[in-house]
């Protein structure tokens, strides 16, 4: 044995030993890519033999750009002039009938309707209605879909945000990138199929767990790798103090032969979901590095994007990253931005919201577009839920709260086989949806028509039970796919 692996194995007690294992280059949860000489086995999974897609794709990968605590469809996009007449006013009940309300206002007396404090205007071929708060988006309104009618049953955040994720309200069920990660696989054998990447800003936060990028069932190789905003982007991924690359090379290959006979003997998947995952992180040490170093980004890049791009961790910088690991062929990207749960004093707390966002996402959708990327990339752009008409709380001329509003809001994609222009209609209200509703379900069962993927046959039998993302439901909406 070579002196350094010597040294350093001395320096390793049992329970080191195994903490290494479990958190080191396997523990990463390295999302995704089974390369050919590793996926020789007869024990192939399931999905992968059947022939996956299921027919042409009109997307080949994902950016999600999930704005987590729910932004207010009715400054932002939604715009209802019915509101501004009858500010202050009492919500007719006739409008609410009697919907389910959160704690937070089922005990107020009245819910007076609060008028956006923003002004409107219509944009594009479309003339969709975009907010002052966005004139960046505004721009390219002409390449978006903005889907007015989403609606979902859960009116808390956190069963409403697993919800859209894994689609389910439950923990331990795949996220939809696993999912993809599961039916497709990765387009680089150096990158996960799966990533994530969090930001926060200054409004109120919910948190971001990592069940939302959990592989749930499956193995654990479709688990998403979080990026983060650190000196070491992602954990574990350098070798250990004294071990070099070729050191680390003999260690792998002697973990892997020790993790074959286990396996030849035992049959557990997850030993091969190790010996993949140990291989990807190897390879990951040389692709990684080159593609987070944003020094080399072109100086109208920056521009494009603004100067926060080159600050790690912020929602611009990582726009810019889950664009250099889309081109580099990560199927799904995973953005969090937290910070839009503006119960009171919304008014303040959206602007500094709109300041993190506008630019880089309307950026990221021209980069694409100039690259040649925004076909085969899908795009998608929304919260959990969205918001009510009504003030929580004191409303004045210039400021209110709104509380969660599941029955309707707005979220908007872009390229990947989406029709452009506008979906959907609510009341002039803005309160229930009049024509054209998107569930939750559908909007998955759309999501992987766009990918090439059946919904109904994009399965997993777990415990007896054949799994999907859309559950037992869900219908894929031609009127979206151009």
């Amino acid at each position: 044995m070579e002196k350094g692996i010597l040294e350093h194995g001395l320096n390793v007690n049992r329970r080191r030993f195994l903490y290494s294992m479990g958190m080191g280059l396997g523990g990463v949860a390295l999302g995704s890519l089974i390369t050919p000489d590793l996926f020789n086995n007869p024990e192939k999974q399931e999905a992968l033999l059947s022939n996956l897609p299921h027919f042409a794709p009109k997307a080949k990968r994902i950016i999600y750009l999930f704005q987590n605590g729910a932004p207010s469809q009715l400054d932002l996009f939604d715009y209802k002039p019915l509101l501004e007449t009858m500010h202050g006013q009492d919500l007719p009940e006739s409008i609410r009938n009697g919907q389910r309300l959160t704690g937070m206002t089922a005990e107020q007396k009245k819910f007076p309707l609060a008028g956006s404090y923003f002004k409107f205007n219509q944009y594009g071929e479309s003339r969709a209605w975009i907010s002052e708060l966005l004139p960046h988006t505004a721009k390219v309104v002409d390449d978006l879909c903005f889907i007015k009618t989403m609606h979902t049953e859960a009116i808390n955040h956190d069963p409403a945000l697993t919800f859209f994720q894994t689609g389910a309200q439950v923990g331990n069920r795949p996220s939809m990138g696993s999912w993809l990660s599961y039916g497709l696989g990765s387009e680089n054998a150096n990158l996960p199929a799966f990533c994530v990447l969090l930001s926060k800003g200054k409004g109120n936060g919910q948190g971001v767990y990592s069940k939302l990028w959990s592989n749930g069932f499956l193995d654990s190789i479709h688990q998403g790798v979080q990026f983060s905003s650190g000196e070491n982007p992602v954990l574990y991924l350098n070798n250990p103090n004294g071990i070099d690359k070729v050191d680390r090379r003999k260690m792998l290959d002697n973990v892997a032969a020790l993790n074959n006979e286990t396996y030849g003997e035992f049959g557990d998947p997850e030993i091969n979901a190790k010996i993949q995952q140990y291989e990807l992180a190897y390879r990951m040490q040389t692709a990684v590095p080159d593609i987070t170093d944003m020094s080399k980004e072109p100086e109208d890049t920056i521009k494009l994007y603004g100067s926060d791009c080159l600050t790690p961790g912020t929602y611009a910088a990582n726009c810019l990253l889950a664009r250099k690991l889309s081109e580099n062929g990560v199927r799904f990207v995973q953005l969090y931005h937290q910070g839009w749960d503006a119960h009171d004093s919304l008014p303040n707390q959206i602007k500094g919201q709109c300041m993190d966002v506008d630019q880089s996402s309307a950026a990221l959708i021209t980069d694409l577009k100039q690259r040649g990327l925004l076909d085969e990339t899908l795009v998608i752009w929304g919260g959990e839920f969205g918001r009510t008409n009504y003030c929580q709380g004191v409303l004045t001329k210039e400021s209110y709260g709104r509380d969660h509003h599941p029955r309707s809001f707005t979220i908007w994609m872009a390229g990947g086989g989406v029709k452009p222009g506008v979906y959907g209609e609510t009341d002039e209200f803005g309160y229930n949806i009049t024509k054209d509703p998107v569930h939750v379900n559908d909007f998955h069962a759309t999501v992987l028509n766009l990918m090439g993927l059946n919904h109904e046959q994009l399965n997993f039998k777990h415990l007896g039970r054949r799994y999907r993302l859309t559950d037992v439901a869900g219908k894929v909406l031609d009127g979206l796919i151009a």
